[in-house]
């Protein structure tokens, strides 16, 4: 399970010119789910995510999480992070989870994200997604659980 993180002063999602998710300042969070992966790793994951102090605080320094600095949390679900990329020129999906069980695990962590967070959003699990964004840093950390 691989999540790429961003702070951002803004994202949003647009799916069929309609806006499914959309955060002021906050992280936005590209998830891929590998063949393997568990609901309790995903829990790790996102409680990882919530915790990681990517904010500046008061001193200027990287010290606040999300709640801290009064984000919001942006899930987008991103079968690609997940690809095999060290060979060819083509990437190789066969590390992602199969669709129809990654978006079972999808739910359920977008789900546990919203009972240990207030503000979370979504894109559309699987859908043709436009992700607008404006980066805050840049500051963009991969973060992945085994």
């Amino acid at each position: 399970m691989r999540a790429l993180i961003q702070r951002v002063k803004e994202a949003k999602v647009i799916v069929d010119d309609v806006i499914t998710g959309e955060i002021r300042q906050g992280l936005l969070v590209f998830l891929g789910l590998g063949r393997d992966d568990q609901l309790e790793n995903g829990k790790k994951l996102i409680d990882k995510i919530l915790k990681y102090r990517v904010f500046d605080d008061e001193n200027g320094k990287m010290g606040w999480n999300l709640s801290q600095a009064q984000g919001g949390l942006l899930l987008v679900s991103q079968f690609t992070l997940m690809a095999q990329t060290q060979k060819g020129l083509r990437p190789d999906f066969g590390p992602a989870m199969p669709p129809q069980q990654a978006k079972v695990l999808y739910d359920q962590l977008v789900e546990y994200a919203q009972s240990q967070f207030d503000h979370v959003e979504t894109g559309i699990f699987a859908a043709d997604m436009q992700v607008h964004l404006i980066n805050d840093g840049p500051v963009t950390f991969q973060l992945e659980i085994l």
